[in-house]
């Protein structure tokens, strides 16, 4: 594509979760390569975890914009981030930030952006973008998949999902999905959601691509009656490797493809049972891993003491037990890993299909069942099967462990997931260039109108 220089800056403003902010970072970058000059604005918080993400390519490019929340006793500065949040205050969390809409108004004043980008909950920042003249876009972070699932049973209730491999899966759920169920000022966020979706000037981005979901994105305009742009994976670039290299070091002693990679998320914490049974799961299957332990912001708990008893010492070099973060882009990436124990976070499935990763997929919440369905539909992946009651099973884990990575029945997902890995690279392109062009459109025409 020409990239003349377009003297067009945008507003990014994302959910204050890293699942959000992460692929908001990524599409700045992309942005800024094509020469759009990019505010990101979060909590300072946020800021601080990310700044080191932009690297000097991006250091004139991308300008971090720090938005102060109303702070409280409940609700100090730290927890301005969903990272570690107690999970009763996430609704607190959704109302300070809505509370914050002065500062956003005052940002506009000051830095009188072109073009302002948004997430799922924030049609008061839409409006605030109109009440300058100036377009919005939302940004879905989610997959057009489970996102088409639960707009049809708002739009089209009583008629059957067009696509019968996403449905509800028993006894894991079993009413329609409620991507959170809670109020904020009294407004369901499925209402929050769907006047974001009312609010977006003409295009809807969305973070996938059409190879694993092109009948959803066909779709979507159906039930939103906007045009939806897929802005591809949005993958993080590895971060340096000499700050993690103990793990990097232990990874090449492994021989290729023999690794599990085992991570559940920023945002989700293992109860002790699910977390003894995933540990139990992962010494059955003989297979090495690397396991990212998390607990909530300010719990006091032990690593040794949520495992079972001994396991550390019977695992021995075959598993690696990594404290609160890991470089996950880095190990996905690394010749020895062959296979991903996830959640199917949307962020997480994007990365495992993009490094060809075949995922083993344990969904806990929202939208994670569904995505985890898609894997299946698309091949590179399998759901461990559960007990009654939706109750995880050592044995269901180790079964789906070594089919992935060591069985001869799994060469043909092995296979489909590294197919995968060449057609979303050979698009990459392609997709950012009809992003960039359906933006410049926009600001065309407000230009025109004088909007």
């Amino acid at each position: 594509m020409d990239t003349q220089k377009t003297n067009l800056s945008v507003l990014m403003l994302p959910w204050l979760a890293h699942g959000h902010i992460s692929p908001f970072l990524e599409l700045s970058k992309l942005l800024a390569k094509r020469n759009f000059h990019v505010y990101l604005c979060s909590t300072p918080i946020n800021l601080s975890s990310i700044k080191q993400r932009i690297t000097q390519e991006y250091s004139l490019s991308i300008e971090t914009v720090e938005l102060h929340l109303p702070s409280s006793p409940e609700l100090p500065p730290h927890f301005h981030t969903t990272n570690g949040l107690p999970t009763h205050l996430n609704s607190t969390l959704i109302k300070a930030f809505e509370m914050a809409s002065p500062a956003i108004s005052n940002i506009f004043d000051t830095l009188k952006p072109d073009l302002l980008i948004y997430d799922f909950n924030q049609p008061w920042a839409a409006a605030i973008a109109s009440s300058h003249s100036i377009p919005a876009v939302y940004f879905l972070t989610t997959g057009a998949a489970v996102t088409s699932f639960g707009l049809h049973f708002t739009k089209k209730a009583g008629e059957n999902f067009p696509f019968p491999k996403i449905y509800f899966r028993e006894p894991r759920t079993t009413t329609k999905p409620e991507v959170v169920d809670s109020s904020v000022n009294d407004v369901k966020l499925q209402d929050l959601f769907a006047e974001s979706l009312k609010r977006s000037n003409k295009i809807v981005l969305i973070k996938s691509f059409r190879e694993i979901e092109g009948n959803y994105i066909d779709y979507l305009p159906v039930l939103t009656g906007k045009k939806i742009v897929p802005v591809g994976p949005l993958v993080p670039d590895p971060v340096n490797q000499d700050e993690h290299k103990e793990i990097m070091q232990w990874l090449d002693k492994k021989e290729e493809a023999s690794t599990v990679f085992v991570s559940f998320g920023s945002e989700y914490f293992l109860s002790k049972e699910v977390m003894e049974e995933v540990a139990h799961g992962l010494e059955l299957s003989k297979v090495n891993f690397i396991w990212v332990v998390r607990f909530p912001m300010g719990e006091k708990t032990m690593v040794k003491d949520a495992l079972p008893e001994g396991f550390l010492d019977r695992v021995g070099d075959i598993g690696l037990i990594v404290e609160r973060w890991a470089p996950q882009a880095n190990i996905l990436g690394h010749s020895s890993t062959g296979g991903f124990v996830s959640h199917c976070g949307w962020g997480s499935t994007m990365e495992s299909m993009y490094f060809g990763v075949p995922i083993i997929a344990l969904p806990m919440l929202v939208d994670q069942p569904f995505n985890a369905q898609l894997v299946e539909e698309v091949g590179v992946g399998l759901e461990v099967e559960r007990g009654k009651n939706g109750k995880i099973q050592r044995e269901e884990i180790s079964k789906v462990i070594r089919k992935i990575v060591v069985d001869r029945s799994g060469e043909g997902i092995r296979r489909k997931a590294r197919e995968l890995k060449e057609k979303v690279r050979m698009k990459e392109e392609e997709d950012i260039d009809e992003v960039v062009e359906e933006l410049l459109q926009l600001c065309r025409e407000r230009n025109i109108s004088g909007m």
